[in-house]
């Protein structure tokens, strides 16, 4: 006992050195924690191992991902330390694998960096080992040689390494020994070993207790008890055709098929030449994997095999007579990988908003990942092409989306993204993942106005206030930037009044007349409006806006010949034997409208002797309608009415006086109508006054021989005899709505006393000088007047 406790001590201090050495090139590899540390554990300081001052952690947004989404640490933004969030077990981790490493990164952003670590989670004793069965039953023949080596259940340890299963004891072992095995995956196999012939009639059952060895410090055991049933003679044990299988499963087979058929033979007879199959040892794993057969050895699939979890299994196999003998066979199925994990998208960063106009930045950060294995592992990722952004291939299998450019908002204001993840394999899986991004408004649009020029209509005379239009602007921004503000731009001319004119209304560009406005006065206004957005900075564009002030009739038709001035009135003097048509005098008038307002028409309101005269209705023209007789008489009040053409029509009147004379020999000065009567006249006056008349008469009798003579020579042409008059000449000349142009020299002389007033007119219309004797055409021509 001694010795072996000698034994014991020193192999376990050779254990703890593997563990010491197996920890120290964990170290060197990378960092290494063992499991089933207390939470709050620090394992290492990250911030000094990437090179950062601890305070960078915080702004650059440090923070570490684990490959499989589990937070198994964290990291102390305050120290930078990598710190356990919670206890490892290494065991729940990684299984059976060994090492057990962990990858995870440390992600900064702004700017962005990705760092890669691995850490070893080391394996400490804290299982036992265990057997399947508590109690293991073998059935020996009593005439077995020494030297029969018969294979015992292996118990499982959930350690690895030297903390695993090292070797196994049997005690009492006075009729065997255990030889240790080493299986192909590493396990242990415990055989029991027959030292000395056995006899049933001397002890006919064995009771042994198999104890089995871990190499931890110090070592965990596990017990089971074998119990040895020594039989009679049954001297030919099952045999397996081979002893060892090997068998390829797709993953996807369906429950239910046959993975392969054992077969065993046995040489003997009856009871002890029947097989049955059974499982060597109950793996937990194992018979709820697979099912055999016991009569035929057919092996089938009971639970979905998965790749991605168990790669591979051994299966033992053990074939036994009726008798209790048995032998042992070894299945390998391995387990071949399908297309059957489609790849995964794992979002580490997202910006869903970015301003237009911006340089490149990055928009997404994420990883893809996919648990088949070769061709079916292997990824391809990429996104559409019609989005003006670009995937790039970042720290193995990061991947980052970033901008092509500056955007618009204006073209396009959203965009989504679609990232596709697809693998290699047959038939291809893929995965798709939407991102949405905002582009965010910038003031880059100024206001636009609808028109570059507006032309808006008022009436004269309007009522102050009124509308009289609108501009409008479109701003193709967003939010405050396209919010519009109109606004009246200084004018050109300093002079021009224009904010006591027109005024507009900030929010939606409406203009309003402050007053009434005189076509007269102004005909039109000429300004421009500007509109600015809200933007920062703040956007303008201006227009031309054109105020036409359209006319009213409100403006009566002014008299400019005869003037009306309230003096003695002028007097028109026509000759007796002025033929129809001739000439009498013109009434000159304007408006101050324009248009059809001012378009002028005359008529004769008023006639002392209606029918004698007649005016032209558009040039104002007072001529003769017929002959003059003896029997007319020599005066005659003329009213004409002057009206424009506007609605309703504005009118003037003016009075012309006409004098009839036989001559313009003797002067004739008429008595203003306003005149009071005059007194009774003595006889000695009326003396004077005939002869003074028939004196007259005499010359004026004359000139008309003398007229007649010229008119005959001339060929019915009509003029009247110029004389020299003493005195001032006037010309008055008219054009516009008039078909001719006249011009009328007026001769006056003034006198001391009685004074005398003579008058003559004549017109210079070259058109007339052949239709004044002509009485067909005089006819027609009386006929074109309308005379009353």
């Amino acid at each position: 006992m001694e010795a072996e406790e000698e034994r014991f001590r020193t192999l376990r201090q050779v254990l703890l050195l593997f563990v010491l050495l197996a920890q120290t090139c964990a170290e060197q590899g990378g960092y290494s924690i063992a499991e089933e540390t207390a939470s709050g554990s620090s394992v290492a300081n990250l911030a000094k191992d990437i090179g950062l001052e601890v305070r960078e952690l915080s702004w650059r947004k440090a923070r570490v991902i684990f490959n499989n989404n589990k937070k198994h640490f964290q990291l102390n933004l305050q120290t930078g330390d990598l710190q356990v969030s919670e206890k490892l077990d290494r065991e729940e981790l990684c299984g059976p694998t060994e090492p057990c490493v962990l990858q995870f990164q440390v992600l900064l952003e702004e700017p962005l960096e990705v760092y890669r670590f691995k850490l070893l989670v080391s394996d400490i004793n804290d299982n036992s080992p265990v057997f399947p069965e508590a109690e293991m039953i073998l059935k020996i023949m009593e005439n077995t040689p020494p030297g029969t080596v018969f294979p015992l259940k292996n118990a499982q340890d959930m350690d690895v390494g030297i903390n695993n299963i090292q070797n196994y004891t049997i005690y009492p072992n006075s009729h065997f020994h255990i030889i240790t095995r080493n299986g192909s995956e590493g396990r242990k196999y415990p055989e029991l070993v027959l030292n000395k012939d056995l006899d049933r009639e001397e002890q006919p059952e064995l009771r042994l207790t198999l104890m089995a060895v871990d190499g931890g410090a110090p070592p965990k055991t596990g017990t089971a008890l074998v119990l040895i049933d020594v039989l009679d003679i049954n001297d030919n044990a099952p045999e397996f055709v081979q002893p060892l299988y090997h068998v390829q499963m797709l993953e996807n087979s369906p429950l239910g098929s046959l993975v392969v058929t054992v077969s065993a033979r046995d040489l003997d007879t009856g009871i002890n030449g029947e097989v049955f199959y059974s499982f060597f040892y109950g793996d937990e794993e194992i018979t709820k994997t697979f099912a055999v057969n016991e009569l035929t050895g057919e092996i089938k699939i009971i639970r979905r095999l998965d790749f991605e979890k168990i790669v591979s299994y051994e299966v033992d196999i053990k074939a036994s007579d009726g008798a209790g003998l048995s032998g042992k066979c070894t299945v390998m199925i391995q387990v071949v990988d399908i297309n059957d994990n489609t790849p995964e998208l794992m979002m580490a960063s997202l910006i869903n908003s970015i301003p237009e106009n911006s340089p490149e930045i990055t928009i997404a950060l994420f990883s893809v990942q996919d648990r088949d294995s070769g061709e079916n592992g292997r990824m391809v990722c990429y996104i559409q092409e019609d989005v003006p952004f670009t995937l790039k291939p970042s720290v193995e299998n990061f991947y980052k989306v970033v901008t092509e450019g500056p955007m618009d908002r204006e073209r396009r204001a959203e965009y989504i993204i679609t990232i596709t993840v697809t693998d290699l394999g047959s038939p291809r899986l893929k995965t798709q993942h939407n991102i949405t991004v905002l582009v965010s408004d910038v003031n880059d649009n100024a206001p636009a106005f609808t028109q570059t020029s507006y032309t808006l209509f008022v009436h004269e005379n309007n009522s102050p206030a009124l509308h009289i239009g609108s501009v409008s602007a479109t701003d193709t921004d967003a939010g405050a930037n396209a919010q519009v503000t109109y606004s009246l731009l200084p004018p050109q001319d300093p002079h021009l009044p224009l904010a006591s004119l027109v005024s507009i209304n900030a929010d939606n560009g409406q203009l309003f007349a402050l007053r009434a406005l005189d076509y007269e006065a102004l005909r039109a206004l000429e300004f421009r409006v500007g509109a600015t957005d809200r933007g920062s900075p703040a956007l303008s564009s201006q227009a031309l806006v054109r105020v036409l002030v359209l006319d009213a009739n409100d403006n009566s038709p002014f008299v400019l010949y005869p003037l009306q001035n309230g003096s003695a009135p002028c007097t028109e003097l026509v000759p007796r034997a002025a033929e129809p048509g001739y000439l009498v005098s013109k009434v000159v008038a304007v408006d101050g409208d324009s248009g059809q307002n001012a378009w002028l028409s005359y008529q004769l309101l008023k006639a002392t002797e209606p029918g004698l005269f007649g005016v032209w209705a558009h040039n104002g023209e007072v001529r003769t309608a017929r002959l003059l007789s003896e029997r007319d008489a020599a005066k005659h009040r003329l009213v004409v009415l002057v009206k424009d053409n506007g609605e309703p029509p504005l009118s003037a009147s003016v009075t012309l006086h006409v004098l009839l004379v036989d001559g313009f020999s003797q002067p004739y000065l008429p008595l203003p109508e306003a005149a009071a009567d005059p007194a009774q006249a003595d006889p000695l006056t009326v003396y004077l006054v005939i002869a003074l008349a028939s004196v007259s008469s005499l010359f004026l009798f004359s000139v008309l021989a003398f007229i007649a003579v010229r008119l005959c020579r001339r060929g019915r042409a009509a003029s009247v005899p110029e004389g020299h008059f003493p005195g001032h000449l006037v010309d008055v000349s008219g054009s516009g709505t008039l078909s001719q142009s006249y011009q009328y020299e007026v001769c006056l002389s003034r006198g001391l006393g009685t004074a005398s007033e003579f008058k003559f007119l004549r017109s210079v219309a070259s058109n007339h000088q052949e239709s004044v004797n002509d009485v067909e055409e005089n006819s027609n021509f009386v006929n074109g007047f309308g005379f009353n």
